[in-house]
């Protein structure tokens, strides 16, 4: 399977290095907005093409899937440019900056049968998967509580993109798709949102508290930063046990399971090598040869609905975007949008 890299940053290159050792998968080519930089990221990476505009690695016609890692403002136009081109996509979370963008890429893939999917990795992560399992299996009974944060204190210049609006900055759409995310995979989409957040000087959220709710009575109570260091932990609870995530939860590579009348039960689950990208790079791989145009594992419904909680979030601490209609107090999830576990679906084979 040839990939192509759309971007030269940070995530781009912990991708490649995670692609690299993949036996099924060659990374052809990289893309940037210069060819100076598209050439160095190919030496550094051992890629054969490097390509000094978006359009021309999307237009190579060996490629054939196309990985954007670019800062998420890039993620709309980079994702439509090579849909438009006929590319099946890996897109970086979040999927863009808003759900009507996220909508439009969704429909854009689903009407020319490409495939799409989120670089949701949490999801495609053995230990995430196993929780969902037991969760979905009744290992704690009635899920009634979902808690997770996520921070770490960001560079104070005022033209950090984590601080520019025009760049989509603020802690929710950096980190805080990691709680929700969580949140969804285990309860679905919520019924209700309330939020509040600690502004910056520009405008974005630097430290933001979100409160789900659900009419079965769970609740999931999430925060994020960019100006602390939160413990980066999370914990599920149900009425016959709890699930604890340790520090970095969205890079779990084991967890521990608590179960009334019995001793905690660790589970390991290695992620190496690296972080556990490749996860992600293989389940796009799998769904390809199988012929899906979408993952169960990160289901674009699922993403849909993700993006809704977070523009509701946003609404209601008020964040909003330069050029951005108002979110305003429609629907959290259109109706043809359905939650997680418990909603019927069980997007997390065993």
């Amino acid at each position: 399977m040839r990939w192509g890299i759309l971007s030269t940053g940070a995530m781009a290159a912990a991708f490649a290095q995670e692609l690299a050792p993949l036996p099924d998968a060659e990374l052809l080519a990289v893309g940037s907005r210069a060819q100076a930089s598209a050439r160095r990221f190919a030496e550094r990476h051992d890629v054969s093409r490097a390509y000094g505009s978006w359009a021309g690695l999307a237009a190579d016609p060996d490629i054939d899937v196309v990985y954007v890692a670019t800062p998420h403002a890039a993620h709309h136009p980079a994702v439509r440019l090579c849909l438009d081109a006929g590319k099946h996509v890996l897109c970086e979370k979040p999927f863009t900056l808003n759900a009507a963008e996220a909508g439009q890429l969704v429909a854009t893939a689903r009407a020319r049968g490409l495939f799409l999917m989120e670089a949701m990795w949490t999801y495609c992560l053995p230990a995430v998967r196993k929780i969902a399992a037991l969760v979905r299996a009744g290992a704690i009974g009635e899920v009634r509580c979902v808690q997770a944060d996520l921070g770490f204190v960001a560079p104070s210049d005022p033209g950090h993109r984590l601080r520019d609006p025009r760049a989509g900055g603020g802690a929710l759409l950096d980190v805080g798709v990691y709680p929700v995310a969580l949140a969804h995979l285990i309860l679905g989409a919520p019924d209700h949102v309330e939020a509040w957040a600690g502004l910056t000087p520009e405008g974005v959220d630097e430290t933001t508290g979100a409160l789900l709710g659900y009419d079965s009575g769970a609740v999931a109570t999430l925060t994020c930063s960019i100006g602390a260091e939160n413990a980066g932990a999370a914990s599920i609870s149900g009425t016959q046990g709890r699930i604890d995530l340790p520090r970095g939860f969205f890079a779990a590579d084991g967890f521990t399971l608590h179960r009334r009348g019995t001793g905690p039960e660790t589970f390991r689950c290695p992620v190496s090598p690296g972080l556990g990208y490749h996860f992600e790079a293989a389940e796009v791989m799998r769904c390809l040869r199988a012929g899906l145009t979408e993952s169960p594992l990160v289901p674009l419904d699922g993403t849909l609905a993700v993006m809704a909680t977070l523009d509701a979030i946003r609404a209601r601490a008020g964040v909003r975007y330069p050029g951005e209609a108002s979110p305003g107090e429609r629907r959290l999830v259109p109706d043809t949008v359905g939650g997680a576990l418990g909603r019927g679906d069980e997007p997390f084979p065993s």
